[in-house]
């Protein structure tokens, strides 16, 4: 999930090695779709795969197409243990185990459950406006003031930690799906993310420990305690991996999705439409997903010689999947590259699809439904500022670090 992600994967091309075209990386894609749908790219050692058709396959096939780094010919395996915990989860396990470890915390994220988070997540995001908007200065970051803090809080209400660690958690995700840059010395970037491993183990180690002894209400509690088909329990090792993934993924996928959102709506001037039909708020956010995915791309390994369209690829093969790329493939979606807000049917492959389809979708979704319902509810316009964004420093990952944007304060209700 970085620049070499937890498979030991250089996974960003030469092509999108810029901050330009990774901020806009859709010119590309679509040549890609037209002149090499399947290509192999040899300093990356790796199958890149761009057409919708393509890549639902690929992710449909858990048999053929597996999400187990240690099958890659190339992988090694890392020296610090604490390098390897995100192995032990779900997101790099296939069925069956991967069932298993997904259905310890399963129930957290369904419908009934969420929906009985809504008012806290409402409050939440009142909250974080309410300090935003105080100063009535004209001016916020949607990214620092709302769309980071947010999720992280929630995220951590669930698993019980304390919501004053928030910024913590933030700075520790966030170097875990960092990318090295140019002018980054290779030891002091991988030494930062040796570090922020080695900090949120220890935090989480802890945390398991009074569990295990001091049970709570809470989504700690059941990682830890829970048993699984066969009676056992979830090693201290695996309990700790998924902390950690509930933690990136619950941080990374939100802020991007409603940062990302803000610069679709702005861009096609719908907070206005929003604002007078806050119905319609939903479907744009699945039109924003569709349009800039808050992750671009997975990653998988063949387990055996396979041809996907003209290319034969062998067994140990790594594969990268672009769903950025298969959101705009004109040959699933009409008028793929224009930003239609109430699109249908939409069926986007933002959050992944099949056995690994995204754990906490929903809850992305309603967080950033929330969050829009009230920044439209507390504002009368939008825009954002015009400035050179900064893309976030990952392969996979797609956002921008900031997004300041300028508001009229809607009247007193």
């Amino acid at each position: 999930m970085s620049s070499a992600d937890p498979q030991g994967l250089q996974v960003f091309p030469d092509e999108l090695a810029s901050r330009e075209a990774w901020l806009e990386p859709f010119d590309w894609y679509r040549q890609m779709r037209e002149d090499a749908p399947v290509r192999y790219d040899p300093d990356r050692r790796t199958w890149d795969v761009f057409r919708y058709a393509d890549v639902k396959r690929v992710l449909d096939d858990d048999e053929t197409f597996s999400v187990n780094p240690r099958l890659a010919d190339d992988f090694q395996e890392p020296e610090r243990p604490e390098e390897g915990l995100l192995f032990e989860t779900m997101l790099f396990q296939d069925p069956p185990r991967h069932d298993e470890l997904r259905g310890v915390v399963d129930d957290a994220f369904e419908p009934r459950a969420l929906r009985e988070l809504e008012p806290e997540i409402r409050e939440l995001a009142i909250d974080l406006l309410s300090d935003a908007l105080a100063d009535d200065r004209g001016e916020l970051d949607i990214v620092e003031d709302v769309a980071y803090p947010l999720p992280v809080v929630v995220i951590a209400q669930l698993l019980g930690v304390p919501a004053e660690d928030r910024d913590q958690f933030k700075r520790w995700s966030d170097t875990l799906v960092e990318s090295s840059s140019a002018d980054d010395e290779s030891e002091a970037f991988a030494r930062r993310q040796r570090e922020a491993q080695m900090e949120m183990a220890n935090y989480f180690f802890e945390m398991i420990a009074d569990r295990r002894e001091s049970p709570q209400d809470d989504l700690m509690t059941k990682i830890v305690t829970r048993e699984l088909e066969d009676g056992s329990r979830l090693s201290e090792e695996e309990a700790l991996g998924t902390c950690m993934l509930l933690l990136i993924a619950g941080n990374i996928t939100t802020t991007n999705l409603i940062a990302n959102a803000v610069r679709c709506f702005d861009a096609h001037e719908l907070f206005d439409d929003l604002r007078a039909e806050p119905d319609a708020i939903g479907r744009a956010i699945e039109e924003a997903l569709r349009y800039r995915a808050p992750v671009q791309a997975m990653s998988r390994v063949a387990t055996e010689d396979v041809t996907l369209r003209d290319a034969e690829i062998e067994a140990g093969d790594r594969l990268v999947v672009w769903l950025g790329s298969a959101n705009r493939d004109e040959r699933q979606f009409e008028d793929a590259d224009a930003f239609v807000p109430d699109r249908s049917p939409n069926q986007h492959l933002a959050f992944g699809h099949g056995t690994h389809y995204c754990l906490g979708a929903s809850l992305a979704r309603l967080e950033a439904r929330v969050a829009f319902e009230e920044l439209c509810a507390r504002t009368a316009t939008i825009e954002t500022v015009d400035t050179d964004l900064q893309p976030v420093r990952s392969s996979l990952v797609y956002g921008v670090e900031s997004l300041p944007i300028r508001y009229e304060r809607a009247a007193e209700r």
